[in-house]
């Protein structure tokens, strides 16, 4: 008979693996499902300096090792592989993952993460952590006195190019259309702020550099006039999309598909929560993965024993 886990962990970014430390903890039999290796998308993080205990600041892929090496103190069990198809009612829940096999647990949480939405323009992906970013929060105190380039023209990529006016010398911030989405109010602070510089109805076609960004090839829509920006940084922000579709039908999802739950990672379905960026939230950072994650534990440990 195949082994019943008290806990199968889907992800093993901050999220996950901060519920395993905490279920490892409380002894629960669990296990870490993760389709590449742990760490999720902090491991393309060129460098954190917003995560509490390291003052000076670590690679992103070396903070995500910590994580990994706390855990296997505690006898991490995982499997690489990606989950295809859940069963998640009733008191055992099924997983299907590529492949064909099945892993049966008590309780489930679901910390899949969420990826930015990418331009998909040449020397996006090579230049990435090399001047180009998708977090400003993360990255924007490199840029201080320096020219920078945001991408969009939503909620977020006007609240991240006024945060970026605290390091940048100038923003640029571009847009495909002639005119924001983002709130009126947001619209208002960015057009009052001097640092930001608008360049409308234009799209990146790419991003120009050799070790690191050096500008931008951009279009103009509707006269076709393509120019080079000079840039220090490019900070991309045209959405992000949540690792949820497996679960599409099975669990609530806001209209974006991310996972709704309550405060206490609780999801609609006995047994089941979701931790991390997956979920329906305003802050997406490493140091709320790992709350959620420590949440879901603990409320996992308290759903399986009855309490």
């Amino acid at each position: 008979m195949a082994e019943i886990y008290d806990l199968a962990i889907i992800g093993g970014g901050p999220a996950g693996l901060t519920a395993y430390l905490y279920a490892a903890r409380a002894r629960l039999n669990t296990i870490l499902i993760e389709k590449l290796s742990p760490g999720g998308q902090v491991l393309v993080t060129d460098f954190v300096e917003n995560y509490p205990g390291f003052p000076e600041g670590l690679p992103g892929w070396e903070l995500m090792e910590k994580f990994v090496a706390h855990v296997k103190k505690l006898g991490f069990k995982q499997k690489l592989g990606e989950v295809t198809g859940l069963e998640l009612n009733g008191e055992l829940k099924r997983l299907k993952l590529a492949g064909g096999e099945e892993l049966l647990a008590r309780a489930v949480i679901i910390a899949t993460g969420a990826s930015p939405n990418k331009l998909g323009v040449p020397g996006e992906k090579e230049l990435t952590g090399k001047g180009v970013s998708y977090c400003a929060t993360c990255d924007g105190p490199f840029f201080r006195d320096q020219t920078v380039a945001v991408v969009g023209g939503g909620n977020t990529a006007v609240q991240e190019a006024l945060f970026l006016t605290r390091f940048a010398e100038k923003v640029f911030l571009i847009h495909r259309r002639d005119q924001l989405r983002a709130q009126k109010i947001l619209q208002e602070r960015a057009f009052a702020n001097p640092k930001i510089h608008f360049i409308w109805n234009t799209v990146v076609e790419e991003i120009l550099g050799q070790e690191k960004v050096e500008g931008v090839r951009i279009k103009n829509r509707k006269t076709g006039e393509i120019s080079t920006l000079p840039v220090d940084g490019v900070f991309i922000f045209i959405g992000i999309r949540p690792q949820s579709d497996f679960v599409k039908g099975l669990l609530p999802t806001d209209e974006r598909g991310f996972i709704i739950t309550d405060c206490e990672m609780r999801t609609e379905l006995p047994g089941v929560f979701a931790a991390g960026d997956v979920r329906a939230k305003a802050c997406r950072q490493i140091i709320t993965a790992a709350g959620d994650g420590a949440t879901a534990a603990y409320m996992a440990e308290h759903y399986l024993s009855g309490a």
